[in-house]
């Protein structure tokens, strides 16, 4: 069981955003900005485009709406989405609030954020979704 799912049942805290019975959305904890969002597929699958093709075509409609409430959330040129799949065996998507393509370099240095501010960036994006 990947940490992903543990978060998708509950077992581990987050930040939710978003879910349907598919998906399940949170903020990253250890970011690489503010408003970095996490975008998993329930199933779980480690390779992103091992996906059965359905949740690769629903997956972009279902962060649609989030990449927009980050995109008005932020102060950005876009929301950017990246695929790396590196650190956690379960297939998923980062959605940033950018306005570099260096916002999305994933060998940069994370952000420490304390619980009472990813609470605060939490009630933003929703409150824009």
């Amino acid at each position: 069981m990947s940490i992903f799912t543990k978060i998708i049942s509950g077992e581990i805290p987050s930040f939710k955003i978003a879910e349907n019975d598919q998906f399940f959305s949170f903020l990253d904890i250890f970011p690489l900005v503010k408003g970095h969002v996490l975008v998993v597929p329930k199933l779980e699958v480690d390779k992103f485009f091992d996906l059965p093709e359905k949740y690769l075509q629903e997956m972009l409609v279902f962060a649609q709406p989030i990449a927009r409430a980050i995109e008005k959330s932020f102060d950005c040129k876009r929301c950017g989405i990246s695929v790396v799949g590196l650190e956690v065996p379960h297939a998923h998507m980062h959605l940033l609030p950018i306005n570099t393509a260096n916002d999305l370099n994933f060998t940069q240095p994370k952000l420490t954020i304390s619980k009472e501010e990813l609470a605060a960036i939490q009630a933003k994006i929703l409150e824009n979704l």
